[in-house]
């Protein structure tokens, strides 16, 4: 039989979502797959209850149910301190994972060049292959996951087509300064480069630091391809709803893509979620409130225990320095780590295009009965691991 295609054999099944079948198998606590474990708001749930009966229950429109997008745009008006047009600017999605391919499919043609910092969300190399691009990777330098501007000006002197930005970044939890975004806008102006940014974490970012929308900056908005979802932010993951929020010219074809990708997002869940949109501002400050509690507590049982890490700036997730350990495979020894001490974590190999595999990634979107049941088990990381060889170096 003839070959299967070269682009599905360029990338694995996803890494993370693997781990959390690994930490089902041995009912490990799982801080891999990045979900939360609490509820959605009342208000939203309530008003789901609301429509099962009644619906909707068939397609909305293709690009997303007229009250959905007016909703959105509202709020992301507030929070982007940018116009937006419901009619002419939005396209709706089945989750950021879409909104993200959409937009590679919109913008990038084969062989053209898309610029990606590392470490990167593992989506983002399947992304570029499956759009037929050429990634360049910019290393982040840790422990801030600062870039080098040279190296970044480098990368752009290749004439990429696009540059995929994630601000809140996963999985290093950094957050990009004014500053920086200036720098990135003023090569992407320069080189005629698009600006491709994954933002789900927008509303998760940690005192002091501030999260700014490129598209804000001067000269950007036409430029730039905001993609998010409400997942992290309402605690609704499993509802898929995402969405794109360009110019009229991107989004023109953007709904042409996802049109063709699944026709549209759930018709229920975007009425359902409406109420959510119009929150005021003191439901995002609770959330940040509630995020940064959870950070503080997991972190501090982690150098409790004597783990070291690197400070998340937003998002929920955490990486780990495993070198003590001497880890040889990493992916093997999260394996390891789901079997003998019941911690589900994802290996740092699947986020960085750099040989590394000492690093393993945790999150805390978590209850804090979960977070201290994974911080009890990890204490005994020492001693369960070092009596097993596999992911150890002689």
């Amino acid at each position: 039989m003839q070959n299967l295609s070269v682009r599905s054999s360029g990338f694995t099944d996803s890494v993370i979502r693997r781990m959390t079948r690994v930490s089902l198998k041995y009912d490990a606590v799982n801080l891999s797959q990045g979900f939360p474990d609490m509820d959605p708001p009342q208000a939203i749930l309530d008003r789901l209850a609301q429509i099962a009966p009644t619906g909707p229950h068939q397609y909305a429109l293709t690009w997303g149910a007229r009250n959905f997008r007016e909703a959105l745009a509202e709020k992301q008006r507030r929070f982007m301190g940018i116009d937006i047009d419901p009619e002419k600017e939005i396209v709706v999605t089945c989750g950021s994972t879409e909104a993200m391919m959409a937009a590679m499919l919109t913008v990038v043609n084969p062989g053209d060049k898309v610029i990606v910092f590392s470490p990167f969300y593992e989506n983002y190399g399947a992304d570029t292959i499956l759009s037929g691009a050429e990634p360049i990777y910019v290393h982040l330098k840790p422990p801030d996951f600062n870039f080098d501007a040279e190296l970044l000006e480098q990368a752009f002197r290749q004439n990429p087509k696009a540059i995929i930005l994630c601000n809140p970044s996963n999985p290093s939890g950094k957050v990009f300064t004014r500053e920086e975004l200036e720098l990135i806008a003023d090569f992407a102006k320069k080189y005629d480069t698009y600006v491709i940014t994954d933002e789900v974490y927008e509303h998760i970012v940690y005192a002091p630091y501030k999260h700014i929308y490129i598209a804000s900056l001067p000269g950007m908005k036409e430029r730039t391809i905001s993609c998010s979802s409400l997942s992290k932010t309402y605690s609704i993951t499993g509802w898929r709803l995402g969405y794109i929020i360009a110019s009229e010219r991107v989004i023109e074809n953007a709904r042409k893509v996802h049109d063709f990708l699944t026709v549209g997002a759930a018709a229920p869940l975007q009425e359902a979620v409406i109420p959510g949109l119009k929150f005021p501002d003191a439901y995002y400050d609770g959330l940040l409130a509630e995020y940064t509690h959870k950070r503080d507590l997991f972190l501090k049982g982690l150098s409790d225990i004597g783990l070291p890490y690197t400070e998340p700036q937003g998002a929920y997730y955490v990486l780990l320095d495993m070198s003590e350990f001497g880890v040889a495979d990493d992916v093997r020894f999260c394996e390891e780590l789901a079997e003998s001490v019941g911690v589900g974590a994802v290996p740092g190999s699947s986020f960085f295009r750099e040989p590394i595999h000492h690093i393993i990634r945790l999150h805390f979107a978590k209850k804090d009965e979960t977070l201290y049941e994974a911080l009890n088990r990890l204490a005994h990381i020492r001693t369960k691991i070092r009596k097993k060889s596999r992911c150890t170096k002689p």
